[in-house]
């Protein structure tokens, strides 16, 4: 999952040295953190969000088991 997010984010930003993908679990749901440059950010969320929304259904298509919950946050 985090090469994914990692392969999706350095394709969207201007500096792709600056993309970090850390993975948590916690009580059952796990945590995807994408860090990019302050200025890339933007082009991460996307309009309206678009483009993280769209991460997001791939993490939850790609999640191990079905039933856990996976979130992303983009810092």
């Amino acid at each position: 999952m985090e090469n994914l997010i990692g392969y999706i984010a350095k394709s969207l930003v201007d500096d792709p040295a600056q993309v970090k993908v850390t993975r948590r679990t916690a009580s059952g749901t796990t945590i995807i953190e994408l860090h990019v440059a302050q200025e890339d950010t933007g082009r991460v969320i996307g309009k309206g969000g678009h483009v993280a929304n769209a991460m997001r259904a791939l993490l939850r298509a790609s999640a191990d088991n079905k039933n856990s919950r996976v979130i992303l946050k983009i810092i």
